[in-house]
């Protein structure tokens, strides 16, 4: 008798990736695709894609793993999700779609954000939603959208995540996650409903959102079109999805106030998630979403991670062994600082005008220097957003994982040194596929709680000492020239 699997869709802003699973999490082998995209960057701040076009891609990637596998024994039982945080899409009363899917890095609305903070004490919403006002989250977003496009604003009877009108699409059914909910800035983190008074201020009803899952076990079926197209999906149960940041830190083994998840993407993130309420106090520089409803996760987002490091490739002619000559080298040996905002800034300070920079420059500096300088000024970012996370809970582990640190080991030494910590280094490559998987698996019961799912092996990164110490130097000198960037844009 063959065993059931598990089908996992990993919806991301720069790719959809699907794969097959077996019952106790392990990827089965030659069972994956991945199809690259990214969103549409538009002269005004935009970053948005047609909701159509992404969901086309999602069914060719689904399309493309099941002919891969057709002759692979195993009924795929159920299908879990893991999809990009803070989207917004907009449908019409017939379900179509009145707007692109605006990303989390659209900043068009970020006039509004000023707005919002005159009219509400945003240290009391932060603390309800877990969000503080910015463009990446939807009160600004439908703000902009309701004062600067009144007739999309009319015509639109729902606003969704993209991963919600997925669900229209396949399941005839909107219903969002809890985890997806809480990522959305208008959401109440600890009673687990729509905000009230953003809602009556942003003139929205209950009715206009997504339906909030009553149960994390919730269950959907693929309609009768799909069911046809995909004869071994027809009678799956799929999972409403939940987010790509709350489920990496769950397929990294990082669910316990002790051991945190610091990624790095295209962007970055901080993150530590556990079992109970989110803190009394949310400190200002993090936000706080939830995974489920008995699980919270808290942390800080970096515009700027993988993103970064490719501009600074595409636009200087490095050296092919440009990381070769850092790693021989000394820390911060040039002399610069540089100031990691060409995407505008989220975690700590959520400037929306914060610029990036590079001051110090000599007649010597050469272009391996600016990309040190770079790179160690990401590391000065998440140091902050651990200081303020351990005012929280006690970090003890730190996981590295992500693209842009698997492919840099130069990087991953840099950030291990500024924060004066080791680093285990994740093994496994698709932690949100995998984080998708395990809390199904929890949900069906194959596994008593993720909690107790063993680790995978790890492998630790250590750091220098003396390196420390000449970095934590540095920092002061790049957060004294960061207040004055933020004073200079306030």
């Amino acid at each position: 008798m063959t065993k059931p699997l598990i089908l996992a869709l990993d919806v991301g802003t720069s790719s959809v990736r699907t794969s097959l699973y077996d019952g106790e999490a392990n990827p089965i082998r030659r069972a994956s695709v991945k199809i690259e995209r990214s969103l549409d960057v538009t002269s005004d701040g935009g970053a948005e894609i047609d909701p159509d076009e992404a969901v086309a891609q999602i069914v060719e990637a689904i399309d493309s793993l099941l002919q891969k596998t057709s002759s692979r024994k195993g009924e795929i039982d159920h299908v879990a999700a893991s999809s990009f945080w803070h989207s917004l899409v907009g449908i019409d009363g017939n379900g179509k779609p009145t707007t692109k899917v605006f990303g989390w890095a659209d900043t068009r609305s970020r006039n509004y954000t000023d707005i919002l903070r005159t009219r509400f004490v945003e240290t009391e919403v932060h603390n309800r939603t877990g969000a503080r006002f910015h463009s990446s989250f939807w009160p600004a977003k439908l703000l902009w959208l309701r004062k600067e496009s009144p007739d999309v604003w009319a015509r639109t009877e729902r606003w969704l995540s993209f991963s919600d009108y997925l669900g229209l699409k396949f399941f005839g059914d909107s219903t969002t996650s809890i985890s997806m909910a809480s990522g959305t800035g208008i959401f109440d983190i600890r009673k687990c409903v729509w905000d009230d008074e953003l809602l009556r201020f942003l003139k929205i009803k209950p009715s206009n959102l997504p339906t909030l899952s009553a149960e994390d076990t919730q269950n959907l079926a693929i309609n009768k079109s799909f069911a046809k197209r995909w004869p071994r999906l027809a009678n799956s149960k799929w999972f409403p999805a939940i987010a790509d940041g709350a489920a990496d830190n769950v397929g990294a083994g990082c669910f316990t106030r002790s051991r945190a998840a610091l990624m790095v993407g295209t962007s970055g993130a901080m993150r530590v998630a556990y079992a109970g309420d989110p803190p009394a106090k949310i400190p200002d520089g993090l936000w706080c979403y939830r995974i489920d409803r008995k699980r919270v996760i808290i942390g800080g987002a970096l515009s700027d991670g993988g993103g970064l490091y490719q501009r600074v490739k595409q636009n200087l002619n490095l050296p092919k062994n440009a990381e070769e000559l850092i790693a021989n080298g000394t820390a911060d040996s040039h002399g610069l600082t540089f100031l990691p905002f060409l995407a505008g800034e989220r975690s700590t300070g959520y400037n929306e005008f914060a610029s990036g920079g590079v001051l110090g420059l000599t007649s010597a500096t050469k272009t391996v220097d600016i990309l040190q300088a770079a790179f160690e000024s990401v590391a000065y970012r998440f140091a902050e957003i651990r200081d303020q996370l351990q005012s929280v809970v006690k970090i003890e582990e730190i996981v590295s994982s992500g693209g842009a640190l698997r492919d840099s080991a130069v990087w991953t030494q840099i950030i291990a040194d500024v924060l004066g910590h080791d680093l285990e280094l994740n093994r496994v490559k698709e932690s949100s596929s995998r984080g998708a998987v395990l809390l199904a698996l929890e949900t069906i019961g194959k596994i008593e709680s993720i909690e107790n799912f063993p680790e995978q092996g790890v492998k630790i990164l250590a750091y220098h000492p003396k390196c420390h110490v000449v970095y934590e130097r540095a920092r002061k000198k790049h957060h004294a020239f960061y207040k004055i960037i933020l004073e200079k844009n306030s």
